[in-house]
């Protein structure tokens, strides 16, 4: 039965099912190939919200504003991925109809969501939906069969794009209705600090798996005693050049701001002078 708050949700929406079909297609159609080291996929994201951004907000400053908040750091599963960007559409609406959402909370909930989306995504489409449309084909490709090559080409995008479907107008649809209930609630706080928490603990996983520094220096005295540096610092807590790097990084990065092509030419020509002189 049709309550009362879902007219009201949907007599206030500014978009259509066209508009978020469009912002789908953009982001399907880029999410694997518009990737930098710097910034991943928020530059596609943020493409495929221009469209959204435009209908919802009519002056230059907020659409700056919404166009800046979407170029921060943002990876995960391209198919996946697309639930994410419903709750983001959603939210978004919200706060262009006067929703007091503030731009660290849209933030937050994308940061929060978007390791495990991808996790869920990786398991689901690449370990699992892709692996069976090839092995279901592959007989055919085996005696010669045009099939066998021209299936999962055709399977595989459109099994994946009603995934995309289904999972953007979902998003929205649960965005629309949880944003206003939340707000109301006063629960957006916890919200936005939970997303945070999960946000950094994914951060903090990547930085142990991706970075590893030690040291080779050791030094010999008289009477055959050796010390290793690096087993002190171990001693002292694991993987402790690794976690000094991280923060050296980030202390820059607060001081002078996201300067990414400097620090990866930095950290390339430390990296070289010191593994010439023998210190890491």
């Amino acid at each position: 039965m049709e309550t009362h708050k879902d007219v009201i949700l949907r007599s206030e929406s500014k978009l259509t099912k066209k508009d978020i079909n469009k912002s789908m297609w953009i982001y399907y159609a880029g999410a694997e190939l518009s990737n930098s080291y710097e910034r991943l996929q928020s530059l596609v994201f943020c493409a495929s919200m221009t469209p959204i951004l435009k209908k919802l907000y009519s002056t230059d400053e907020e659409l700056s504003e919404a166009l800046k908040r979407h170029l921060v750091f943002f990876n995960t599963e391209g198919i996946f991925g697309s639930i994410i960007q419903g709750i983001t559409i959603a939210m978004e609406e919200e706060k262009s109809l006067g929703e007091k959402i503030d731009s660290n909370a849209i933030n937050g909930i994308k940061t929060g969501l978007m390791g495990p989306i991808a996790g869920m995504g990786d398991s689901i489409i690449w370990a699992a939906l892709m692996p069976i449309i090839i092995s279901i084909f592959l007989p055919f490709a085996n005696n010669g069969s045009a099939i066998g090559g021209i299936m999962p080409l055709i399977l595989y995008p459109l099994i994946t794009i009603l995934i995309s479907y289904f999972l953007i107008h979902n998003g929205y649809t649960l965005g629309k209705k949880s944003v206003v209930t939340l707000m109301r609630t006063g629960s957006m706080k916890q919200i936005i600090f939970t997303a945070n928490v999960i946000g950094l603990i994914m951060m903090g996983a990547l930085s142990a798996s991706y970075i590893s520094l030690t040291t080779p220096l050791k030094f010999n005295f008289s009477g055959g005693t050796t010390i290793v540096i690096q087993e002190i610092l171990d001693t002292i807590a694991p993987n402790l050049l690794s976690l000094a790097t991280v923060f050296i990084i980030y202390g820059y990065i607060k001081k002078r701001g996201p300067q990414y092509t400097k620090i990866l030419i930095s950290i390339v020509l430390v990296s070289i002078i010191t593994s010439v002189l023998g210190l890491f």
